[in-house]
Formats: C-alpha cells, sequence, structure tokens
C-alpha cells in the first residue's frame, strides 16, 4: 500500500501546523488505497546541515541524519504543510529537506501553504523549485489558508468548506502520482 508522509513544515512553538496536518490526515485516512503517517520534522531536532559529505552521496556520518533519512526513506509521497515566513518556507524545512537527497528522489509531492496574507502561495512556489531540485514531483492542485479566513483569532483552525473538495483533490494526484512513479523507486 502507498504510504504518504505529511510533513509539518514549522517547528516554531504555537504553530498551526499540526492541526492542519491532522485534517489532512483525517481525509486521507477515509481512503482505502492508502496509508499515511504525520512527519513533523521538529521531532527529529535537525541542526544546520552539518553532514561533511554531499547528501547526493548518501553516506551520512551523523545519526540524526540516519534517522531522518531513514524516515523520508520509508514513505511513497509527500504532502507539504508549509506557513509562509518572509515571503518562504521556514528555514527548519529548508534544512530538513537539505539533509538527504536520494530518498526524496522520483517521489509526488501535494503542498499546503498557509500564512496572513496570501495563503502561504509564496511559500508554495518557493518549495516547489525546492522540490524539483530533489526530484519530487509536484502535482497541480495546492491549498492555500488563510490565518484571517481559515482560524478563529488565528490559533484554531476552521477551514472553509470549499477547501474540502480541494484537499481531496490534491490527495488524489499525489496519490495517483506516487503509484505512477513507483517503478522508478524500484528501479
Amino acid at each position: 500500500m502507498t504510504t504518504i508522509g505529511i510533513i509539518l513544515g514549522s517547528t516554531r512553538p504555537g504553530r498551526v501546523g499540526p492541526q492542519i496536518g491532522e485534517w489532512v490526515e483525517k481525509a486521507a485516512r477515509e481512503r482505502a488505497d492508502v496509508s499515511v503517517e504525520l512527519v513533523d520534522i521538529a521531532e527529529y531536532a535537525l541542526p544546520l546541515f552539518d553532514e561533511p559529505r554531499s547528501p547526493r552521496m548518501g553516506d551520512y556520518e551523523h545519526e540524526h541524519t540516519r534517522a531522518w533519512a531513514a524516515r523520508i526513506d520509508a514513505l511513497d509521497g509527500f504532502v507539504f504543510v508549509t506557513p509562509e515566513y518572509n515571503r518562504s518556507i521556514p528555514a527548519a524545512l529548508k534544512n530538513a529537506i537539505d539533509f538527504v537527497y536520494n530518498e526524496w528522489n522520483n517521489k509526488a509531492a501535494g503542498f499546503i501553504g498557509y500564512g496572513s496574507n496570501v495563503g502561504g502561495a509564496r511559500a508554495v512556489d518557493h518549495l516547489r523549485h525546492i522540490a524539483g531540485a530533489v526530484q519530487l514531483s509536484a502535482v497541480h492542485t495546492q491549498l492555500h489558508l488563510s490565518l484571517q479566513t481559515d482560524f478563529e483569532r488565528y490559533t484554531t483552525f476552521a477551514p472553509a468548506e470549499r477547501h474540502e473538495a480541494a484537499l481531496r483533490q490534491l490527495l488524489t494526484e499525489v496519490i495517483t502520482l506516487t503509484e505512477a512513479l513507483a517503478p522508478m523507486r524500484r528501479g
């Protein structure tokens, strides 16, 4: 069965990303064709990239890198949940992506952004470029959630109903592309 990881892209105290991740997880669990796992980068406590060799080599010196690599390698595709910080993604998410390379290759990625002004659109745009650099294949559908209209008092997630159909479409695209890319991962 296809296993999709929901990557929580912020490590900040008080973040709202876990609420979004749980919403995605709940929707995915309604499907019979996929298993889903929340992946909180905060739990890995990755330092700033500290491997002496390129991640393309796959020769990791540090235990924290080996644990992160094993986690990413075990997943078939991803839904990234990212806030927008200063018109881009959080440094912690970029750092987590940069730690490994081969483990991301030939897998599908969907994106959910959130933020104050444009619902994380600029962060998602940057993340699409970064994903391409590690050979993640991005799906078309993406979600943009507003801290002003999809959260009560900016803290409690209460998504507009219109997001439900978009989330189901995003999941369908991620699962379908993940399955299509499976022969490349085996090869």
